[in-house]
């Protein structure tokens, strides 16, 4: 134990350790070729857990200015979570009655993945995103953006312009927010009485029963359970009345939110998911205390494949460049003597490197022209779509290996 600050919840001193997973660079600053001999800034990936309201959180080392100022992370080159973005928007136009009269906001809509399938309904967009290249890219397609950081005080101004929602969305960006009942509030205040919000985020009862540390890096500052969210909307007028449990980024969950006072009511299935918290052990504090052991091990059985592999003369390269994978790799010290390269399908990664590793970031074909024996899928969430891409790997007798939970390979 050590001393970790305040809680970013509920204000209470942080004292226990999660996992400590040692010193990384920011996770999606990758390099160029000229960056190379330069000095890397790298800061603790020390993960603490309050014992009060039991939220699991990284301290602010980095700030979310600088994390997001050259993002290189565009959603849209993921078929698998453009479909799923939009069936929820097809989904969401018809439960909700949405038209011509509507507004959605989106708070960090990076290249407009989701809006766009409102826009083509002609309904209403607004997209709200920090990262000024990827804004710009939405912009590019019509879809309105106001590249900014969301808070109340944005939300108020915007409230004051006669811009509040009929439905909110927030993808994938609570665990990015250093400022939580900032964040939070903003919604509170830019909801029309009878709007909603949804929030999707990585469920942390996912990540600990399947291991997956490396969806740790320093864009997530909190790692969160349904039990921790309802306090946080409490605190802020707003209220859970559903949730739904997604396959997406290895298992997440998408609250259905409205203000407090508001009439949709609660579901047997939000209440099924807590009862499922509780029973698993998230509401006491031993649940957490054990995670960092099942981490060294993940750590081990990489190590040990890629020794193996090295001896029998075998290559490994890898597939992806998420920040989970620099997150993994750092940690567990891989670099080029054992993962030559890695591939990705976004243009804005090729021909850069990873951070802190410095692996180099080819385009998918590469693969084909070396033909390795394993491919390392480092965005293992995204396993079914990345095997039906590369299964022309197979043709020479390559396989597929996944590390999180297990050493896998296939």
């Amino acid at each position: 134990m050590s001393n970790g600050g305040g809680c970013r919840l509920c204000g209470a001193k942080l004292h226990r350790t999660f996992v400590d997973l040692g010193r990384s660079p920011l996770a999606n600053s990758f390099l160029s070729s000229h960056e190379l001999t330069l000095g890397e800034i790298t800061y603790p990936l020390h993960v603490y857990v309050c014992d009060s309201c039991l939220l699991v959180q990284l301290q602010e080392f980095a700030r979310a200015e600088n994390i997001f100022k050259d993002y290189l992370y565009f959603s849209s080159y993921s078929e698998s979570w453009l479909r799923h973005c939009r069936d929820y928007a097809m989904r969401m136009i018809t439960e909700r009655q949405l038209g011509p009269h509507s507004l959605v906001v989106e708070v960090a809509s990076n290249d407009g993945y989701l809006l766009q399938y409102f826009h083509e309904k002609s309904i209403k967009v607004l997209g709200i995103e920090p990262a000024a290249n990827v804004a710009s890219v939405a912009q590019d397609k019509g879809i309105a953006t106001r590249v900014a950081f969301f808070g109340k005080e944005l939300a108020q101004q915007l409230a004051g312009l006669g811009q509040r929602a009929d439905l909110m969305v927030a993808n994938n960006v609570l665990a990015h927010v250093p400022n939580l009942n900032d964040f939070v509030a903003g919604f509170k205040a830019l909801l029309k009485p009878a709007g909603i919000a949804t929030f999707e985020f990585p469920h942390l009862k996912r990540l600990v029963e399947d291991r997956q540390f490396d969806t740790i890096y320093h864009e997530h500052f909190s790692y969160i359970s349904l039990l921790v969210a309802e306090k946080l909307f409490h605190r802020h007028g707003l209220r859970i009345f559903d949730v739904e449990q997604l396959a997406t980024h290895g298992g997440s969950l998408r609250l259905f939110v409205c203000h407090a006072e508001a009439s949709p009511p609660r579901t047997q299935r939000a209440d099924g998911v807590a009862r499922e918290e509780r029973a698993a052990g998230f509401g006491e504090i031993d649940v957490y205390t054990g995670f960092a052991r099942t981490v060294a091990d993940i750590k081990a059985e990489l190590l040990t494949f890629l020794i193996d592999a090295r001896r029998a003369g075998k290559t490994v390269v890898g597939y992806g460049a998420p920040a989970k994978g620099n997150t993994f790799l750092n940690y567990c010290g891989v670099g080029c003597e054992f993962i030559p390269y890695t591939v990705d399908v976004s243009p804005y990664k090729q021909g850069r490197y990873l951070p802190g590793v410095q692996i180099p970031i080819r385009a998918p074909d590469h693969i084909f022209e070396t033909k390795p024996d394993f491919v390392l899928i480092l965005p293992w969430n995204l396993q079914e779509e990345v095997t039906s891409q590369m299964r022309r790997i197979r043709d020479w007798g390559g396989k597929f290996v996944i590390a999180i939970p297990h050493l896998t390979i296939f």
